[in-house]
């Protein structure tokens, strides 16, 4: 932890059923609005998933104070250390699915199957095989900023595309290794118990995601090239702390590697789009000329 930094992020999750989750859901906003801490917490039925940022005495308490209910005591916390708030609120919400991938609920259930869990080690070594399949758990502006190298770019914009895209492009191999990785490990562990239950005979998960990969001492990010999308205000952090890191993101406007996301100066679009420095300054913040034209004539 460095030593300058006096706040934390914490990204966890746990599938489990929660009993009252919705009750439970207005029960901890008020708990986290009394701690003063901030961030995105989702509550379902299911389970729970969230990442926040407070002082480090805010988080180690809410780190205690969480796993005091039995139904957490042995959830697994994703620290990192940042010098200041990541979010500007804090949101706790209940929906149906911690993770929109519209799976019927009785057939998918990560706590009664999901894919092997390895460790950054293991999964470092299978990712030198040559017959995996790695497969990137998230959205494709995810990827496009950075990913392991190998890994297959899945062609969707939200989870809930998922399945369609998996029986239209990998039921040719279930009987490859596949090996699955998200960010923080929750969305590959949901699915690779779909992978599992549509007869994928070989599945793995990247235990605690990139974030932990990126975390490893031993490892320290190999194989893992541009940055990490990460759903906060730093909006991308570093993985790979070897030099053999490569930057994988082009800019938006004109092709040459980038690795950082911006929103559309326009309020009316805010689309968010990798930018180089140079593109930055010349198009003003704008992601396009329609949008810089808007803009000026209103």
């Amino acid at each position: 932890m460095n030593g300058q930094s006096e706040y934390n992020v914490l990204l966890f999750y746990k599938f489990i059923a929660v009993p009252d989750a919705e009750q439970f859901t207005q029960e901890h906003l008020a708990y986290c609005r009394e701690l003063g801490i901030k961030g995105r917490i989702l509550i379902a039925d299911e389970g729970i998933n969230g990442t926040l940022s407070g002082t480090i005495g805010q988080t180690e308490q809410y780190m205690h104070d969480l796993r005091q209910n039995p139904l957490f005591a042995d959830i697994v916390f994703k620290i990192d250390a940042v010098e200041g708030h990541t979010f500007r609120k804090i949101f706790v919400r209940y929906k149906k699915e911690l993770v929109t991938f519209r799976f019927n609920e009785e057939d998918i259930n990560p706590t009664l199957q999901s894919g092997k869990r390895l460790a950054p080690k293991q999964f470092y070594e299978y990712l030198q095989r040559d017959d995996v399949i790695v497969l990137d758990g998230r959205n494709g502006y995810e990827y496009d900023l950075g990913h392991f190298r190998g890994a297959i770019r899945p062609d969707i914009e939200t989870s809930k595309e998922f399945p369609e895209w998996i029986r239209e492009n990998l039921s040719e191999n279930k009987h490859k290794p596949i090996l699955t990785y998200c960010t923080g490990g929750i969305r590959c562990e949901k699915l690779s118990s779909f992978l599992l239950k549509e007869g994928f005979e070989d599945v793995y998960q990247l235990d605690g995601g990139i974030v932990t990969y990126g975390q490893d001492e031993e490892v320290k990010g190999r194989l893992f090239d541009g940055k990490c999308y990460v759903f906060d205000e730093r909006i991308s952090i570093p993985i790979n702390h070897t030099e053999e890191a490569n930057v994988v993101g082009q800019c938006h406007h004109c092709a040459k590697p980038a690795d950082r996301y911006i929103n559309c100066a326009n309020d009316l679009c805010h689309h968010q789009h990798i930018i180089c420095d140079e593109c930055e300054t010349l198009h003003n913040h704008y992601c396009s000329e329609e949008c810089s034209s808007f803009s000026q004539a209103i």
